[in-house]
């Protein structure tokens, strides 16, 4: 058999993670003395306690032990792995994983254990993962699976816009200057993800500007060529977000994910994010 995993901030729906029997490991959350698995807390809650807390949240990387617990639990039985993750350039998730395979393969040297790195997070490595999923239940096939993750990943897109700058600044992806100058201005940087980490695709003039142009960039998508699959994530924001997916059904009959993005991607852009991820075809 081979078995698919992938970590926690891919943030797919339940509902998809158990049809494709895809384990999870889980990146945590630090703030202040209290370290938090974000699989082991609703989103609500997280966010609830973050509102109120005086600390600051960093995210950390899985741990080796808790890495190696899982990948050993399969290849112990003689099971294949393919392990998909977030960014190498975003965290070190990628690097334990690879340093977990090497210390198995002393241990179990016919072990295969193959590692996907999304250049991504949030959807977009759930997407690529739901990929390697689907090809795995039509063929049972490692190549196959791999070449479907990569071109997923080749194929999507993803744009966000923070309700504030608070959480870029603090963590180092925004100074203070740019900061109070932007929100000054009402400037409001709509994000993405290239090579790997993140990156500004524009600056707008206030939020529902920014909003339509995320509109326009997935409709020109959808009218060159047409697009796969498409989810609206949020953070602590369900409203917009549901206004939002409305807004799409405008342009396009297909179905819309709603995603809630968890503790360890919402500990560096904040809460009130609203942001858009999609597949062309």
């Amino acid at each position: 058999m081979i078995k698919l995993i992938s970590d926690s901030t891919s943030y797919m729906p339940q509902e998809l993670i158990e049809q494709y029997n895809i384990d999870i490991i889980p990146l945590s959350v630090i703030l202040g003395p209290e370290i938090i698995d974000e699989t082991q807390v609703t989103n609500e809650t997280f966010y609830a306690k973050l509102n109120k807390s005086a600390f600051h949240p960093t995210s950390t990387q899985p741990t080796i032990e808790s890495v190696s617990t899982v990948f050993e639990k399969y290849v112990s039985q003689g099971d294949s792995i393919l392990f998909t993750c977030i960014s190498s350039d975003m965290s070190g998730t990628y690097s334990t994983a690879d340093t977990v395979k090497n210390q198995l393969r002393q241990i179990y040297p016919d072990a295969q254990i193959e590692l996907v790195d999304s250049r991504s997070n949030c959807m977009e490595l759930g997407y690529a993962t739901l990929a390697g999923a689907k090809a795995l239940a039509d063929s049972n096939d490692m190549s196959l699976a791999i070449k479907a993750i990569k071109d997923t990943i080749s194929k999507s897109r993803l744009l966000f816009i923070p309700e504030s700058l608070k959480y870029l600044q603090e963590s180092g992806r925004l100074s203070k200057a740019s900061a109070l100058a932007a929100s000054v201005l009402q400037i409001v940087p709509i994000l993405t993800v290239k090579d790997g980490k993140a990156d500004l695709f524009t600056k707008i003039r206030t939020r529902r500007n920014a909003k339509k142009v995320m509109l326009d960039e997935l409709k020109n998508d959808i009218e060159n060529g047409g697009v796969t699959d498409i989810s609206v994530m949020h953070i602590n924001n369900e409203t917009e977000a549901h206004e939002y997916i409305a807004a799409i059904k405008e342009l396009v009959d297909l179905k819309i994910s709603l995603v809630s993005i968890g503790p360890v991607v919402g500990a560096h852009v904040g809460p009130g994010t609203l942001g858009v991820v999609w597949v062309k075809a």
